[in-house]
């Protein structure tokens, strides 16, 4: 049996504690926050054990370790688990900037401990069966992959004062997705977006609606579409255009668009609201498999190394949309 800490309890974070106590082979969760009166009415909801401190958790004899806190802390609190030797699970991003997040990977690295990187999609059932219908041949040449995601509205704007902008932490999915289901390297991005919403974007260097077009090292064209105001629910969508086939996933009776074909009455509802909703099953796959990460019979499906490549993308899209020009992710490393 498995004993988990996690730390930071959030709107993600306390997610993250409801699933792990309903997942088989879990014995126990130790968890903390900044917060006693949270820690505290999170433990008593789910049986957790409350530790008044990080260390206290590290320390409590935990076999693995959940990091779900602030993204600035995340590579603090990573690295202070794998030092102690703890298999970790680190919600996306692993650092606030991709320099940062390639020298935290290079520690990691070198201590050999295994560590997950929380890009969710990959378990969702019907993006993994895009992703096998790419990997066994059947679509043919990929020439052109989509992906969509739009919130129904903004998060807080005091969240949206420290994210690093909407390609760090929204559009990261989206670059995940098209690196895992190509199979490969981008080689540039350009990126464009505007604000026609809450004025407070601008004066974040940010912006509500985005688009970026990745082209791919085999000649594959990446389509992203992003938005933070969509009122009809959460759109998270894929298309994958193949010379012989093309496969989608997040076409599903939950799709938040209003189909005006009178013949077609295709999505009956109820749309997806919110993340969390809308990926509950993948995000409890995603935590099963880090349970077996932790046992030490599975390596980790998204690594260290895979979220440093997303945060180049992220790194490129946003100095696109500054400079308005596509940008080489090899002139982005170089930085």
């Amino acid at each position: 049996m498995t004993t988990l800490g996690v730390i930071g309890l959030g709107r993600i974070g306390a997610f993250h504690t409801e699933t792990l106590s309903g997942i088989e082979g879990i014995d126990g969760l130790v968890v903390a926050d900044e917060r006693p009166d949270v820690v505290a009415a999170v433990a008593a909801k789910y049986g957790a054990k409350p530790a008044d401190s990080v260390e206290e958790l590290l320390a409590s004899g935990v076999d693995g370790v959940v990091v779900s806190a602030a993204t600035p802390a995340h590579a603090e609190l990573t690295l202070a688990a794998v030092h102690r030797g703890l298999p970790t699970f680190c919600e996306k991003p692993i650092a606030a900037t991709a320099a940062e997040s390639a020298k935290v990977a290079e520690v990691i690295a070198r201590s050999g401990v295994p560590v997950q990187v929380g890009y969710q999609r990959r378990f969702d059932a019907a993006f993994a069966a895009a992703k096998r219908a790419v990997d066994d041949g059947s679509l043919g040449l990929l020439h052109t992959v989509r992906s969509t995601t739009m919130d129904p509205a903004p998060p807080p704007m005091e969240y949206i004062a420290g994210s690093g902008g909407i390609f760090r932490d929204c559009a990261v999915h989206d670059f995940d997705v098209l690196r895992w289901i190509t199979g490969q390297q981008a080689v540039d991005v350009y990126a464009t977006g505007s604000v026609q919403g809450d004025p407070r974007f601008a004066e974040y260097g940010d912006v509500d609606t985005a688009a970026v077009v990745v082209t791919f090292d085999q000649g594959t064209i990446g389509l992203v579409s992003a938005a933070r105001y969509n009122g009809r629910g959460y759109d998270c969508r894929l298309e994958v255009h193949g010379f012989h086939d093309t496969v989608v996933a997040g076409w599903d009776q939950g799709a938040p668009v209003r189909n005006v074909d009178p013949d077609n009455e295709f999505p009956a509802g109820p749309a997806h609201h919110f993340f969390m909703d809308r990926f509950t099953d993948a995000f409890r796959a995603e935590l099963t498999a880090f349970v077996d990460v932790v046992n030490g019979t599975a390596a980790p499906a998204c690594t260290v190394a895979d979220a440093v490549e997303v945060a180049w993308l992220a790194e490129a899209a946003t100095e696109s949309l500054r400079r308005g020009v596509p940008v080489r992710i090899d002139e982005v490393r170089s930085l």
